[in-house]
């Protein structure tokens, strides 16, 4: 028996939808209240459900369409069974392989003799541990100035001369360092980079953007800003007003006004 789908009654003010996703194709078997196709309205996103078991017949609009009130979307079979299902038909036996009578073991072959063990290695003596290298000298801390100074002169602490407390570097060593002629050369800024398209005059090729299909909500939203922007004033105004009269006159009498008022 075949049972139509027709657009139900979607709200108060609301006449039409659009048919935004099928969840089913022609010939799916469907079950009793499952999903078979999602409406979109300007206020709302439903989902029709099947009212009885079947198969999906056919689909009268698909996916994008604006549809009515009423207005058919598919068909159901009922009771028929579809493409997932029906029943997979049973594989095949495999014919049964002929008994073959076991071929005879082979005789036992003759015992192997078992090699004889061979004597264990005599024990090496350890060889004698060999000393430990001594550690170097760990680096003097450097103070955030002459740590500035050095990353930004790009130098190795340890090639100044230290004359401070402790073999400590102070910000004079550096600096007398970099009077005598010091300095190393700035290393060199890493290459850029940014791929060949940016260079001025070459232009990217290929898509740069996607269209994307507005969902029937978001066009109401943006329908409805333009109708305020073209029927409502857009501006922002300014009153000036020349205050200084009254701010003479202020300065002129706050001295006796304080002391008549206390304010």
């Amino acid at each position: 028996m075949a049972i139509e789908i027709k657009v139900p009654t979607l709200g108060e003010s609301v006449t039409e939808a659009t048919v935004s996703k099928w969840f089913k194709a022609a010939g799916d078997a469907v079950a009793v209240d499952e999903p078979l196709v999602e409406l979109e309205t300007d206020k709302v996103t439903i989902e029709i459900n099947a009212p009885v078991s079947g198969a999906l017949k056919s689909i009268a609009v698909q996916e994008g369409a604006e549809v009515q009130i009423g207005a058919l979307l598919g068909v159901i079979d009922e009771g028929a069974a579809g493409a997932t299902g029906a029943e997979a038909p049973a594989p095949e036996k495999a014919p049964e392989a002929k008994e073959e009578p076991a071929a005879e073991a082979p005789a036992a072959a003759a015992p192997t003799p078992e090699p004889s063990p061979e004597p264990a290695p005599a024990p090496v003596p350890p060889a004698a541990p060999t000393p430990a290298p001594a550690a170097a000298p760990a680096a003097k801390p450097l103070s955030p100035a002459v740590r500035k100074l050095v990353d930004d002169n790009n130098l190795d602490p340890a090639q100044i001369p230290a004359t401070g407390k402790g073999g400590r570097l102070v910000k004079g060593d550096v600096l007398a360092f970099l009077e005598n002629g010091g300095g190393q050369a700035p290393a060199p800024a890493p290459a850029s980079r940014e791929p060949a398209a940016r260079e001025v005059g070459v232009r990217e090729t290929g898509a740069r953007e996607e269209r994307v299909k507005m969902t029937r909500l978001r066009r109401l939203i943006a329908k409805r800003l333009k109708e305020a922007q073209n029927t409502a004033a857009m501006l922002t105004t300014f009153n000036e007003a020349d205050m200084s009269a009254v701010m003479e006159i202020r300065t002129r009498v706050q001295d006796d006004f304080v002391k008549k008022h206390g304010v």
